[in-house]
């Protein structure tokens, strides 16, 4: 029972930092999370090896001044040093200035993952599409509810840059 509790965790920690690194531009952390010979199979977007998902993520994200991927429900099942998941996502992107959008995809991450040498890792990654929706940033209220706050950024200048721990991340 422990065991699969911790084993949950370090899974769900696998699938967080997939989060940050896509949102924070952090290529190397999202390369770290998977095995070499994982697939990852974002449809008809992009589909291949983690090497080419990390080449492609660059001019996939461009057009994002800012994307944040949010998990909700998640579910591991755990056998062994083989586990499966399901995560419901919203992967939220803006364009960038000056006549913003805000493209939110709503849909599931069917993974699965392997255990090898005590670290669980992608073995293959895929995205459903359930819904998406486009709509125009109010860029009035969009300024008046931002003025007192840090702006998040997708590059290194987001504030979370600044927490070392968090900035370490990608380099393990």
């Amino acid at each position: 029972m422990v065991q699969s509790l911790l084993d949950q965790i370090a899974l769900r920690d696998l699938v967080m930092r997939y989060c940050r690194g896509c949102d924070r531009r952090d290529f190397a952390l999202v390369r770290s999370l998977y095995h070499d010979d994982a697939i990852d199979d974002h449809g008809t977007m992009f589909k291949g090896t983690p090497d080419e998902f990390v080449a492609w993520l660059p001019e996939a994200m461009a057009p994002w001044e800012l994307t944040i991927h949010s998990i909700s429900n998640s579910l591991f099942v755990v056998d062994g040093d083989y586990a499966e998941g399901e995560h419901h996502a919203r992967a939220y992107h803006r364009t960038h200035p000056p006549q913003r959008k805000e493209l939110i995809v709503y849909g599931r991450y069917l993974d699965r993952y392997e255990r090898r040498d005590g670290e669980w890792k992608f073995l293959h990654r895929s995205l459903v599409f359930d819904h998406g929706e486009m709509v125009d940033v109010d860029e009035e209220s969009f300024a008046r509810l931002s003025a007192d706050a840090a702006m998040g950024t997708a590059d290194r200048s987001d504030p979370s840059w600044s927490l070392p721990l968090l900035a370490g991340l990608g380099d393990k």
